[in-house]
């Protein structure tokens, strides 16, 4: 969530749907608002039929909660609304109680940058239960996109290996909050700097940028348009060569990097932005380097992602650095990751937690119960396993995993595995527990991190299935509720 769009917005309280409200208006209604509410954020599968996923946009989260307040100008609306009867929505007491609200829930997440996993939550969310339904959009809002963007950032960092990968996405991007969003979140999956400058400036990212075809366009021809650009931009000088022929491009930068260095300065290299980029990267090199330009860089642009940057260096190409926008800030063939913000467990006053679990004849659309917690198991410098254990049960002496969509498959862990609880405070009766880490500390847990994934999950297709699942315990409890509830419900 940008400064840009709150500004025009005002304050964040109605960035959320309509039902929210009025629900939060029934809870008010009947004498529920306080009941003591559980709600988990997660997710159901994988994005782009891959083995892991980056948690992403918690900063955020926490500033939106911070921040939660219903202005005046948002009661007002709300007081505008009618009903069926043409009558207000909205009591104007509710409206006096909304003036007065100020969230008070508690909160734990996995730390931003994390590789996490279906079913396991990202964010829990512990408090009365108007105000946990309240925030439910917007939590979903911003962690569901830059949780994407980031996963496919990653892709598409793994495929370039050492290379660099430079975010060129702003022109394409979904509006412009949805571009200083992704370019954020492309930073945080391991992108080395954006071309977006107003994310440049409001999260400290790198910024980087060449020229255009019209720059060329607007000289006679193209000797004179890279001359002209290397007098004027001497310490900053990369050339696209593909206005009209490409490998004659790279001839015409070559002789204007040669006049640069009469005036003491470097050519820093060339990109491609058309064309056959494994061959006239081949063909590019051999050019650059019997021009005296061995250190010069070769930049790629062109609808890239990981998959084609990967047949790339299959076929040779000599690419550097590889400039990546439509494909990575719109997530290119998965627009959206799905994830859910589902009631687990409830308190009513004065009395004790009740699990609760939502039934559907889909599997995967069946809640986990309880106040779930994820403990993460290592062997050496490799995770093993995460499983999903209820807080309001003892916790199991050793833990066996079981995966919520089919439970033949398993996974014991060794009682010697070391392990870490992933969900930590993060706030505490809707104050801060704790500063968030600055973006590049969180880009830097996401290299950690992806380097203690089996090579196997980190791959492209068919990847290898991290064991990620309830624990035998829960999974139990699970299944006597489920069938405690189709007993219940009717034929």
């Amino acid at each position: 969530m940008n400064t840009a769009f709150l500004n025009r917005a005002g304050s964040k309280a109605l960035l959320t749907d309509m039902y929210q409200l009025t629900m939060a208006y029934a809870y008010w209604k009947t004498g529920r608002a306080d009941y003591e509410a559980v709600f988990h954020l997660y997710f159901r599968e994988n994005p782009f039929q891959g083995g892991f996923t980056l948690s992403c946009g918690l900063t955020e989260s926490v500033k939106y909660l911070l921040g939660f307040r219903f202005g005046d100008n948002d009661l007002a609306y709300l007081a505008e609304l009618r009903g069926g009867d043409d009558k207000p929505l909205f009591d104007g007491a509710f409206l006096e109680y909304l003036r007065e609200l100020r969230p008070r829930l508690d909160v734990d997440a996995i730390p931003e940058g994390s590789v996490v996993f279906p079913q396991e939550p990202l964010l829990r969310v512990r408090g009365p239960i108007l105000q946990a339904q309240l925030v439910e959009t917007a939590l979903l809002n911003i962690l569901n996109f830059q949780s994407l963007i980031a996963t496919k950032a990653a892709r598409v960092c793994l495929a370039a290996g050492a290379d660099p990968v430079v975010e060129f996405g702003l022109r394409r991007a979904q509006g412009m909050d949805g571009a200083l969003t992704a370019s954020r979140a492309a930073f945080v999956g391991g992108c080395a700097a954006t071309s977006n400058l107003m994310a440049g400036k409001l999260f400290g990212i790198p910024v980087r940028g060449t020229h255009a075809h019209s720059w060329v366009l607007a000289f006679d021809d193209e000797p004179a348009a890279f001359e002209a650009y290397a007098a004027a931009l001497p310490n900053n000088t990369f050339f696209l060569v593909d206005t009209y022929n490409s490998l004659e491009g790279v001839r015409h930068a070559v002789e204007a990097g040669k006049q640069m260095e009469k005036s003491g300065h470097r050519m820093g290299g060339i990109r491609l932005d058309s064309g056959d980029l494994a061959y006239l990267s081949i063909e590019a090199r051999k050019i650059l380097d019997a021009g005296g330009f061995r250190d010069a860089s070769i930049l790629a642009s062109n609808d890239l992602d990981e998959h084609l940057i990967t047949s790339l260096k299959q076929q040779g190409a000599a690419i550097n650095v590889w400039c990546v926008g439509t494909k990575l800030v719109t997530a290119y063939d998965q627009p959206a990751l799905g994830g859910v913000y589902k009631l687990s467990a409830l308190q009513k006053p004065g009395g004790t937690w009740e699990h609760k679990i939502k039934l559907s004849e889909q599997a995967a659309k069946i809640n986990n119960p309880g106040v779930l917690q994820v403990r993460r198991f290592q062997q050496g410098r490799e995770f093993m396993g995460d499983a999903m254990f209820d807080e309001l049960r003892p916790v199991p002496e050793s833990f066996t995993i079981v995966d919520p969509l089919d439970a033949t498959r398993r996974k014991h862990i060794p009682q010697d595995a070391t392990w870490e609880d992933l969900l930590t405070p993060v706030l505490r009766h809707g104050q801060p527990v704790r500063e968030q880490p600055a973006l590049e500390m969180i880009r830097q847990r996401v290299q950690r991190q992806l380097a203690m994934l089996h090579p196997g999950i980190k791959r492209f297709e068919y990847p290898h299935q991290y064991p990620a699942g309830l624990e035998l315990g829960l999974h139990d409890l699970k299944t006597r509720l489920i069938l405690a509830a189709k007993k219940e419900a009717p034929e």
